[in-house]
């Protein structure tokens, strides 16, 4: 098979092209310093894990931020949703109540509250109504 020069180099251009992109669609300010400011009402939230109680999106790629994540989640109508960490996380409550579930114990949070959740923690993420949070994520690259 012959794969012409200028085949290889529009795939690698269209590569780049996509890894530059952001993680998500939002308002966004971004300075070439790599600095990058996201109005998180601006945020679209998809379903996670085929539930539609359970709602997230990350808000910065891997090529954007390489060492950290960061992302909204959202939790609705008393959602109950277990997860083991393989990476350590905060979540910075946004807006309702946000309940994190480990071995029969539970830390709490409401607006402006910040939850720390380490490495190897099997949990539950739950809220008796609504929550919406922040999580930063390290690594970033945790899959």
């Amino acid at each position: 098979m012959n794969i012409s020069e200028e085949l290889i180099k529009a795939i690698v251009e269209q590569v780049v092209r996509e890894m530059q992109k952001p993680a998500c669609e939002s308002e966004r300010q971004v300075d070439p310093s790599g600095i990058i400011g996201i109005k998180t009402s601006s945020v679209k939230l998809e379903p996670f894990a085929g539930r539609d109680d359970v709602l997230l999106k990350d808000v910065t790629s891997l090529a954007e931020a390489p060492r950290m994540g960061c992302g909204i989640m959202e939790l609705k109508n008393g959602a109950d949703f277990e997860w083991t960490l393989t990476y350590d996380e905060y979540d910075i409550i946004l807006e309702g109540y946000l309940e994190i579930e480990i071995d029969g114990r539970t830390i709490s949070g409401g607006p402006g509250d910040i939850i720390y959740i380490p490495k190897g923690s099997h949990i539950h993420f739950k809220t008796p109504d609504y929550a919406k949070y922040v999580y930063t994520v390290y690594p970033a690259d945790w899959q």
